[in-house]
């Protein structure tokens, strides 16, 4: 993947409407998730596993298709595909009480993943670097250090309040192209209980999946925390999304 830095700066006016466009472009991209079918591949020490993620009556489900790149025995896809069907099924015949609570609690799940995106304009001043072209598209490269006096909404955002962090953003659509962000001082969290440590950081990719939606396609975290100040606790995430298609069942939502 090349990249050519074309000019070093802009005014601050200029990266606030690139930043208030960019946040837009990014909402509407969250909003139209929910109708995306898409694969995801889980990386971790024993291998991968590749799930094709469908949304069923409100919620995802995850019906597992791969292992270490193989497709699965013939009796074990099946059993995956029983699976599946059971599922269908299930949401199909509960009460709509029942499904409007589980719709509920994804979308609340949703929204307990976006704090962190969402906080980024508010938790961190921006400056622009330069321009890069990356995989052919020209994107602006925003750094961003902590913002004083910010007040996060919630613990899981307090972690930001310890974190420099870096936005590329595609200058055609103004859809996040890249955002890294990495912890460089202790940050307490959870009551008090638990400590994120410098080292934590995430990296978050997106690519077009069409004319105006973009969609993650590669998430990478490794997290430090120290629990209860004794015990320290490392968490690591390496997950590949692709194959996005809308989905054309209209049982599905």
């Amino acid at each position: 993947m090349g990249l050519a830095v074309v000019w070093p700066a802009a005014p601050a006016a200029d990266v606030a409407a690139i930043l208030k466009k960019s946040v837009e472009a990014n909402k509407r991209d969250w909003d139209a998730a929910p109708h995306f079918d898409y694969y995801e591949r889980d990386r971790d020490a024993k291998g991968t596993k590749t799930y094709h993620v469908l949304m069923l009556y409100g919620s995802q489900y995850n019906r597992l298709v791969e292992v270490n790149g193989e497709k699965l025995p013939p009796d074990q896809d099946a059993e995956e595909q029983r699976k599946l069907e059971k599922t269908i099924a299930d949401r199909r015949a509960e009460s709509p009480e029942d499904r409007a609570k589980r719709a509920a609690d994804y979308r609340e799940g949703r929204d307990r993943d976006r704090v962190m995106l969402d906080q980024l304009p508010a938790a961190f001043d921006f400056h622009m670097t330069g321009e890069q072209r990356i995989n052919g598209r020209q994107v602006y490269v925003l750094e961003a250090t902590p913002r004083k006096g910010y007040e996060p909404p919630n613990y899981k955002a307090r972690v930001l309040t310890g974190m420099r962090g870096k936005l590329w953003i595609d200058a055609e659509t103004f859809q996040w192209t890249r955002v890294e962000a990495e912890v460089v001082r202790p940050v307490s969290i959870a009551g008090f209980l638990a400590k994120v440590e410098p080292g934590t950081r995430f990296q978050l990719w997106y690519a077009p999946v069409s004319e105006d939606i973009w969609m993650p396609s590669h998430f990478l975290m490794r997290s430090h925390a120290r629990i209860l100040f004794l015990f320290n606790r490392r968490d690591h995430a390496d997950e590949t999304y692709y194959g996005y298609e809308r989905s054309s069942s209209p049982n599905r939502f």
